[in-house]
C-alpha cells in the first residue's frame, strides 16, 4: 500500500557550499507527520516555490528515512560569476515524501 505526504518549509543558507560529502552540520531536519513504515523505501521530491533570489537555488537532501530527511538549500551560480558561495536568501520548498 502506497502512502503520500507534504509539507512546506522556508529555507536559506547562510553558509558556504558544503564540499565534504556526507557532512551534513548546515542542514535542516525535516520530520514527517506521520512516520512511515519501519523499512518502507521512501522517495522525497522537492520544488522551490518562490523567486526572491536572483541566483538560482539548489536543494540537497540527506539521510531520507521513515521517520524524515534532513535538507539544504544551496545557491548554484552566484550572479555574473560560474560558481556560488553556496550562500542564499529565504525561499519557500514544497515537499512530497511516498512510498514505493
Amino acid at each position: 500500500m502506497s502512502m503520500t505526504q507534504s509539507g512546506k518549509l522556508t529555507l536559506n543558507s547562510t553558509n558556504a557550499t558544503e564540499t565534504t560529502a556526507g557532512r551534513t552540520s548546515t542542514f535542516t531536519q525535516v520530520t514527517f507527520p506521520t512516520p512511515f513504515p519501519a523499512g518502507a523505501d521512501v522517495i522525497v521530491q522537492t520544488t522551490v516555490q518562490t523567486f526572491n533570489g536572483p541566483e538560482t537555488p539548489g536543494v540537497r537532501l540527506h539521510d531520507v528515512s521513515p521517520t524524515g530527511f534532513r535538507i539544504r538549500l544551496n545557491e548554484l551560480h552566484g550572479a555574473g560569476v560560474g560558481t556560488s558561495d553556496g550562500k542564499h536568501v529565504d525561499e519557500v520548498i514544497g515537499w512530497t515524501a511516498y512510498t514505493v
